[in-house]
């Protein structure tokens, strides 16, 4: 059974993971913060009597169904929004906030770089998470899985509710669709 301070340790160690692939999913800030902390509660409810080394499985798996139930809401959401449409307009106002701009790096050389080096090591990630974006949803899930989580073949599969098969061929197909659309602005990783 885990204990409450490795539960915390655990969660504690997953939120930014867990923030930025669901921000990857549903592509809005505001709507990811609340899946993650929504997976959080009923990991911590449901499932925190549950041995430690089984906690990361647990939460990739309830953070995917919260992702699915997101969308879910948002279609029915969706269909009475256009049915009322025609009453009148709201305008929402979307700020452009990121939380995770708002954290510093721990290490000390970060500081310690010029403003180029800064601002082209932004640039080439805004590239690659613009491509991670705009991978088809199962590859995407996938290597977000794989290659930002770090769960081996198995523990994606189960999570992701598919064989092994499935993950290596979504792993691939992104890794190869990533490679490609990066080498075409000129970025060779």
């Amino acid at each position: 059974m885990a204990t409450d301070q490795e539960l915390s340790d655990f969660l504690e160690s997953v939120e930014r993971r867990a923030f930025k692939q669901a921000a990857y999913a549903v592509r809005k800030d505001e709507a990811a913060l609340d899946i993650v902390q929504d997976a959080m509660i009923k990991l911590a409810e449901r499932y925190g009597d549950k041995p430690a080394a089984e906690l990361p499985m647990l939460f990739q798996r309830i953070l995917q169904n919260t992702i699915h139930d997101y969308f879910r809401r948002e279609k029915v959401r969706s269909s009475w929004i256009s049915l009322f449409s025609s009453f009148g307009s709201r305008q929402e106002d979307q700020e452009n906030f990121d939380p995770m701009d708002m954290v510093e790096a721990e290490d000390g050389s970060y500081g310690a770089e010029s403003g180029l080096v800064k601002l082209e090591r932004k640039q080439v990630l805004d590239m690659i998470e613009q491509e991670i974006e705009n991978l088809p949803a199962r590859q995407r899930e996938a290597f977000l899985m794989r290659y930002w989580q770090d769960l081996n073949v198995a523990e994606t599969a189960v999570a992701m509710g598919c064989s092994e098969g499935s993950v290596k061929t979504h792993c691939s197909r992104a890794t190869h669709a990533l490679a490609q659309a990066l080498k075409a602005k000129g970025i060779y990783l």
